[in-house]
């Protein structure tokens, strides 16, 4: 029935601040943005190499939602890359704080956790 994910949806609290870091920092492709006058809200949509997709929505006054401590409902958004320490090298060269670089347990693959501007957890995992 499903065959793969085609978007996340992500809500931020500064537009520019947020375009500025999903597409300079991490790299991902300008599909199409919109300004919704209506609802006095933009629509960015963002793309992967493999046509997966990010959407960011701003929306004046949207509550913060708390990553820590961990809380019920979706929980973080993976990346795959294919060499974690060289990507956290780079992130960090960016003056984003990265977490050490650990091994998954059970498939032995390398990740690590950032988050983005407003504090939403990030992964790079390995493939």
């Amino acid at each position: 029935m499903l065959t793969r994910i085609h978007h996340a949806a992500i809500i931020c609290s500064d537009y520019e601040r947020s375009r500025r870091f999903y597409t300079e920092v991490l790299g991902l492709t300008v599909i199409a943005e919109h300004f919704r006058e209506a609802r006095n809200s933009w629509k960015l949509d963002l793309g992967l190499p493999d046509g997966s997709q990010v959407e960011l929505f701003s929306f004046p006054g949207a509550p913060p939602r708390p990553s820590y401590p961990e809380a019920q409902g979706l929980r973080h958004l993976a990346f795959v890359v294919e060499d974690v320490p060289a990507c956290k090298a780079r992130l960090e060269s960016l003056g984003v704080t990265v977490e050490p670089v650990r091994v998954d347990e059970y498939t032995g693959r390398r990740f690590t956790f950032f988050s983005d501007p407003d504090g939403l957890p990030l992964e790079l995992y390995e493939a």
